[in-house]
């Protein structure tokens, strides 16, 4: 099984390594001991976690249903517009996202450096990588 430090597990969810003790402290995430004594995160308990941060996240802000589940929400960032298309990026927590839209939608959604947007994902290739080292 993967454990990961509690610095590790702070960078993966996007908080402070203050905050993962926290909620270990509440109970929140169970912690194990590696072979040096430090404290280490299950990660199937991490990744539930991650699950429910996210669940909780659309319940507070959001009731409406998409077939897409890969949803980044965060700040614009830059807006680049020429008469027909726009360069969109937002700074979703640790990701930043970058979308090619038209002009006219820019207007629409009045998408503008500061605003809080939704980066919406739906692809038929995704791949995946492990860092080099873990297993």
């Amino acid at each position: 099984m993967t454990h990961l430090r509690i610095s590790e597990a702070a960078a993966l969810l996007g908080v402070s390594d203050d905050t993962v003790r926290r909620w270990v402290d509440a109970g929140r995430l169970s912690t194990d001991l590696d072979d040096s004594g430090r404290k280490v995160v299950p990660g199937a308990d991490l990744a539930r976690l991650a699950e429910q941060l996210v669940q909780d996240a659309l319940t507070d802000r959001d009731s409406a249903h998409r077939s897409a589940r890969n949803h980044f929400t965060g700040l614009v960032t830059g807006v680049v517009s020429d008469t027909v298309m726009s360069q969109v990026t937002l700074q979703c927590g640790p990701f930043r996202v970058v979308s090619l839209i038209s002009t006219e939608a820019v207007r629409d959604l009045g998408l503008e450096v500061g605003s809080v947007a939704t980066a919406v994902v739906k692809a038929t290739n995704v791949h995946v990588e492990t860092p080099r080292g873990r297993s």
